[in-house]
């Protein structure tokens, strides 16, 4: 190949490649932009970081929401769950109190109203829930709440003599305190 081919060749193939443009003066193109300032650096990452933050924050409300709506329906499900066992304890009551009680039913009418305490009593240990028993016991304020107190002999200071009112725990924590008589020295 001549000298001429091998510059018209190259020449060719120069002319095809792509050229940068040039910047025209006169027609207001400048050089491509410079790199963006520090200031500018630390305002586009704050703003990155504050867009972070508001998706964080909105994640976390709709997290919490969530978690909510949960515990309201578990809440729900166990109220029904225990509601449903109760309701043939009351079709027993509204029965027993149709129940004619005079004459010689009277004692029928009691055992049935003790059979409708037993199923109620059972469904509240189903439920891990039982019965303080406090005659005998010390007097605690954690679990009784003192109504009266009494003197008396043969019993020790602070001695619960009576219940009032059955207390109840379920698992450890209490329901409600027995309300009882304490004797006092």
């Amino acid at each position: 190949m001549t000298d001429n081919a091998m510059h018209h060749q190259n020449g060719e193939a120069a002319a095809d490649a792509p050229q940068p443009p040039v910047p025209d003066a006169e027609a207001g193109e400048s050089a491509p932009p410079a790199a963006p300032s520090r200031e500018q650096t630390l305002q586009d990452e704050r703003d990155r970081y504050y867009d972070l933050l508001l998706r964080k924050t909105a994640e976390f409300d709709n997290y919490r929401k969530r978690i909510d709506k949960e515990r309201r329906d578990q809440a729900d499900r166990i109220t029904g769950d225990v509601l449903l066992e109760l309701l043939p304890i009351l079709d027993d009551l509204e029965l027993a109190l149709k129940a004619d009680t005079r004459g010689d039913t009277a004692d029928a009418y009691r055992k049935g109203v003790e059979l409708i305490h037993r199923q109620l009593l059972e469904l509240l240990k189903r439920r891990g829930v039982r019965a303080i028993e406090a005659v005998g016991a010390d007097f605690d304020p954690h679990l009784h709440q003192a109504v009266t107190t009494e003197a008396r002999d043969g019993a020790r200071d602070g001695e619960v003599l009576e219940t009032f009112r059955t207390g109840y725990l379920i698992g450890e924590r209490l329901l409600r305190p027995a309300m009882v008589k304490v004797a006092r020295s």
